[in-house]
């Protein structure tokens, strides 16, 4: 029992889409196998074109995971696989490396090369190959659809809020903590600089409360953190950053890899007047978080 698709986020209508997919896999006693791709397939028909990646491929993995599934696949999206006819992807990827008995897949899911392929071709190639196909209509709220483009949209404007009403979870950012140039230790601040992967979807700049984890196998509960995205204005800085300052905490986090769950916006990035200015507002921001998050 299979389902295919890049799965950017693993949205709530990604989760429908997999749930589905191991109800009917469990009701026919079989294994339930997520079929996704890497890189993400934009990048490889439009080079450049990527777009913000929601989810790394291991918190994919984990996400896919904690739904019930029982294979994650991962197929390499190469140019020549973006060649492949329809038929041929079929035939290849379903029957002859997965076996597949039954298929959901996304009522607007395309395959094959040029995107030919269209979930009624996928449904008469099930029956010669002798495989069910099912497309599962998209989740809405209202007049609003569910979708990865949607998401980003969200974190591209900051509103982090809309973007986790549609991924069911707040937003996350993670990445290894690197030294930065020291200002947040001298304002009194000291901040957990994160370096983040190529094409993560990084929230507009602003200040943020959010939730930060140690991914580093410690299974530490989350700690409270403001997080600063953005260039630091105040002292002209050119370089866009994400930086952490977690509260309650004198830890030395470098080299370890973390977590940013984004849970509100507390304000747009600002340029002040004074150092003081600056730190006077950074109190108010963490006072905010911890309120929030407590």
């Amino acid at each position: 029992m299979a389902t295919i698709g890049v799965f950017d986020g693993v949205h709530r209508g990604h989760q429908e889409l997999i749930a589905r997919a191991v109800d009917l896999a469990a009701d026919r006693s079989l294994p339930s196998v997520v079929v996704t791709f890497d890189p993400h397939p934009s990048e490889v028909v439009r080079p450049g074109s990527h777009p913000a990646q929601l989810t790394t491929l291991r918190r994919k993995a984990e996400l896919v995971e904690e739904l019930g599934v029982d294979v994650f696949c991962v197929l390499p999206f190469t140019p020549e696989l973006s060649k492949v006819p329809p038929d041929e992807f079929v035939h290849e990827i379903l029957v002859e490396r997965l076996h597949a008995a039954a298929v959901v897949v996304g009522e607007n899911f395309t395959f094959g090369n040029k995107a030919a392929g269209t979930v009624e071709l996928l449904s008469a190639l099930g029956k010669r190959f002798g495989f069910t196909t099912e497309g599962a209509k998209l989740v809405s709220a209202g007049e609003l659809t569910f979708s990865s483009t949607y998401i980003r949209a969200c974190i591209d404007a900051g509103d982090v809020r809309a973007a986790a009403t549609a991924l069911g979870r707040d937003h996350r950012l993670e990445g290894i903590v690197v030294r930065g140039d020291g200002r947040g230790h001298e304002l009194g601040f000291p901040t957990a600089n994160l370096s983040t992967p190529r094409f993560a979807a990084v929230p507009a700049d602003g200040v943020y409360a959010c939730r930060f984890t140690l991914l580093n196998g410690q299974n530490r509960p989350p700690l409270t953190a403001a997080v600063s995205v953005g260039t630091n204005p105040t002292f002209s800085g050119r370089e866009r950053r994400v930086e952490a300052f977690v509260l309650d905490v004198s830890e030395d986090f470098y080299g370890q890899r973390v977590a940013v769950d984004f849970v509100e916006r507390l304000r747009a990035m600002e340029k002040f007047d004074s150092s003081a200015a600056l730190v006077d507002q950074m109190h108010l921001d963490v006072a905010r978080t911890r309120e929030l998050l407590s």
